[in-house]
């Protein structure tokens, strides 16, 4: 059986080397997308009977260390040194300095490296992280899988 919990969230980054407007500083309406896979938890006496994993759980560990971190903030490749170096100098603005330029494509492979160790079999039933789909406009996502760890 397979589960998926959508989050949004908000941020900025830009692509310093891309060919169009890309290059400049922008934001988008990021959506998150974890996918589980687990067998159906079957105890009655358990509050998440009937369920792979209770989607607010999903939700909060998503959130905790993905969303929260990355939401309204700006997220900048270190090799992007001059706009690094502007950020830095704006006193408590929330950014986040990443080994890879921040493409929907490195932004889901960092999610996935980030949370597949917190969705973890605790219930016996094989719990384990699937796919992180990461949208960065309604029309464009890119999917991370397990294969596509680095």
């Amino acid at each position: 059986m397979q589960i998926t919990r959508r989050l949004e969230f908000d941020a900025g980054h830009r692509i310093p080397n891309h060919q169009s407007q890309c290059r400049h500083l922008h934001g988008h309406r990021y959506a998150l997308e974890v996918t589980l896979s687990g067998g159906v938890i079957d105890a009655s006496d358990r509050p998440d009977d009937g369920m792979v994993m209770d989607f607010s759980e999903v939700k909060a560990l998503a959130k905790r260390h993905v969303v929260a971190p990355w939401d309204h903030a700006f997220l900048v490749w270190r090799g992007d040194q001059l706009v690094a170096e502007f950020l830095a100098g704006i006193p408590n603005h929330k950014t986040v300095v990443l080994e890879r330029v921040p493409t929907a494509e490195n932004l889901a492979r960092l999610a996935f490296t980030i949370l597949d160790p917190l969705y973890r079999d605790n219930y016996g039933n094989l719990l384990r992280l699937e796919r992180v789909r990461l949208y960065e406009t309604p029309n464009c996502w890119a999917d991370a899988y397990r294969a596509d760890k680095a």
